[in-house]
């Protein structure tokens, strides 16, 4: 015997299944995310950002920094963090690919901040994430600059005039020996693609995109994004992974930087929908 099932039982009986994410594709392609998921052939929906951010935000990437691989490296970051953040007055957050980049970027940082600033200097795993949140957006008269890796890459909201600097230290490439990604790569290799193209490159894009997006929270939220990694003006895929960022005002010189820098301090007695633009 044949079991029938009619129309409207069958469709009661489905499924749906809804992902949003700000981050799923990068500029209008969604293909990495549908294919790692097995969701072939699922409708797709974008849609436009509320944010102006060519008005609300601009990039820097800084000309003659060292190879992200360089022993240096690290230092150059901490340097450019320390001295930035003293012309905000903290509202910096550094994020890094890794934990002793972390650790000895929050190093140098103490070492060269003058003491009467007073600037706090917080470090992720000398205190909870939620009390490091908190510290941060209540910073006292000396400012905050914040370093950390890890999970703060996503999932943290720093809106208003608490975050105005970003410091990225380099393209959040997936560890090689990472059993998911050799996974991945075997996949596409076997199928003809190629690893870094099709898995290495578009997952450090969406990961680079959930690290920018720390920035910009609010519609009245201005700030710069700093990305320590010479490789993004220097390599071919460089210009792929800056072209599936927001669509923020490029900073070409560290003249331009600075004048940004400057610019966001007097917004603090502006209009907070006023640009920044120097």
């Amino acid at each position: 015997m044949r079991a029938k099932v009619s129309p409207s039982l069958a469709l009661k009986s489905r499924t749906s299944w809804i992902f949003t994410s700000a981050t799923l594709a990068q500029g209008a392609q969604m293909e990495w995310f549908l294919n790692t998921t097995g969701l072939q052939g699922a409708r797709t929906l974008q849609v436009e950002s509320p944010f102006d951010y060519a008005t609300q935000a601009a990039v820097y990437v800084p000309a003659g920094f060292p190879q992200p691989s360089a022993p240096e490296h690290s230092l150059r970051v901490a340097q450019l963090a320390a001295e930035s953040a003293q012309v905000l007055g903290g509202r910096t957050l550094v994020l890094t690919t890794t934990l002793r980049a972390m650790r000895l970027i929050a190093q140098t940082v103490r070492s060269v901040l003058p003491a009467h600033l007073d600037m706090q200097v917080l470090v992720q795993g000398e205190h909870s994430k939620r009390d490091l949140l908190a510290r941060f957006q209540q910073p006292g008269h000396g400012g905050c600059l914040m370093i950390a890796s890890a999970t703060f890459w996503e999932g943290v909201d720093l809106p208003g005039d608490a975050l105005q600097l970003l410091v990225i230290d380099k393209i959040p490439f997936a560890p090689p020996d990472d059993p998911l990604v050799q996974a991945h790569c075997s996949r596409v290799e076997e199928a003809g693609g190629s690893a870094f193209a099709d898995v290495q490159l578009p997952m450090a894009a969406i990961a680079l995109q959930q690290g920018v997006g720390r920035l910009i929270r609010r519609e009245t939220d201005q700030g710069v994004l700093v990305i320590c990694d010479p490789r993004l003006v220097r390599m071919g895929y460089g210009r792929q992974l800056m072209a599936a960022l927001p669509p923020m005002r490029l900073l070409r010189n560290q003249e331009r930087y600075q004048q940004a820098l400057y610019a966001l301090t007097r917004l603090s007695t502006m209009d907070p929908y006023s640009s920044f633009r120097p």
